[in-house]
């Protein structure tokens, strides 16, 4: 018997009837756990992370990213115990120029001699922080270096062990060899865990360089995290590195902020070059500070603002 056409149309039908809704409620699903991504994201952002200071004015830097013009950010590491309100144990300026998609990292020695601006006397620079926090640190920077910073990071070091793990691991491009009892650090590639990196960044006795050594590993930290960190690929765990940021960092940048530094400065990330300030060491009243040189300030003035 011949089918009539109804009837044959009738299987496609119901088919169709069972499948649309399923579609419906897949699309449905990822839209709203999109949703619920960007929702924490900027609630972790705006609430947690975002601490505005009165040594950066927030409508310059907008005007500038606005224009996407250069950029410099304040890395800062700390080392904040209970009980401590901890020293900014790594100090880095980033300086990001969307016009030839390049990054560029300098980093500061910690026990670098200069004034502390609000106190009006010489100390470590690394003392700021300790002193009066974020804002004293950014503008003890900038009178140091003679440059004007638009943003700042802070990031608790034991927020950095916990940031490698959520990423899996990093990989770093070692320089020395050595064995601290527990890890062995070959020369050339080295993969790391978050306890690892910690271990990483924090040797100082068995590098020939001190801490010129030791914050070159830190410049190598960072880099291996924002390249891992790009090349993530679980939108899944998304969640779980805000949580972690949001417990650990700090941050003058809201999430309007953020979001136009990854559409307009996202690909300086492309060519990254570093840079540590060089100084001689002496002792006084005991205590060890580096002293770094007028010509070699001038210098670092000149990389950032890109003086000739």
């Amino acid at each position: 018997m011949k089918e009539t056409r109804a009837a044959r149309q009738k299987p496609k039908r119901r088919w169709l009837k069972i499948v649309l809704p399923v579609i419906f409620v897949l699309i449905a699903g990822v839209g709203l756990y999109a949703y619920s991504i960007y929702g924490n994201a900027k609630d972790t952002v705006n609430e947690k992370m975002h601490e505005p200071i009165d040594s950066i004015d927030r409508d310059v830097t907008k005007k500038k990213v606005e224009a996407s013009e250069p950029l410099n950010v304040l890395l800062m590491g700390v080392d904040e115990r209970e009980n401590d309100s901890g020293r900014s144990d790594a100090l880095m300026v980033m300086s990001l120029d969307p016009k030839d998609d390049s990054m560029q990292l300098v980093s500061i020695p910690r026990d670098t001699r200069t004034t502390i601006v609000g106190k009006g006397f010489e100390d470590k620079i690394n003392h700021a922080y300790a002193f009066g926090g974020s804002d004293m640190a950014v503008a003890t920077v900038e009178n140091f270096l003679d440059i004007e910073l638009d943003y700042y990071v802070r990031l608790n070091m034991q927020g950095l062990k916990e940031l490698v793990d959520e990423l899996g691991t990093i990989t770093v491009d070692n320089e020395i060899a050595w064995n601290d009892g527990k890890y062995d650090f070959n020369v050339g590639p080295v993969e790391m865990d978050g306890d690892k990196t910690m271990a990483y960044v924090r040797m100082r006795k068995q590098d020939p360089n001190g801490d010129f050594g030791r914050t070159d590993r830190q410049r190598k930290v960072i880099q291996g995290i924002i390249e891992q960190g790009a090349s993530v690929g679980s939108v899944a765990k998304i969640n779980d590195y805000i949580d972690v940021l949001g417990n650990n960092m700090a941050t003058s940048m809201d999430f309007d902020d953020m979001k136009k530094l990854f559409n307009g400065y996202r690909n300086t990330r492309k060519n990254i070059a570093s840079y540590q300030m060089k100084g001689n060491g002496t002792n006084i009243d005991g205590i060890y500070y580096l002293m770094v040189p007028d010509e070699e300030v001038a210098k670092v003035h000149g990389m950032i603002s890109k003086e000739s």
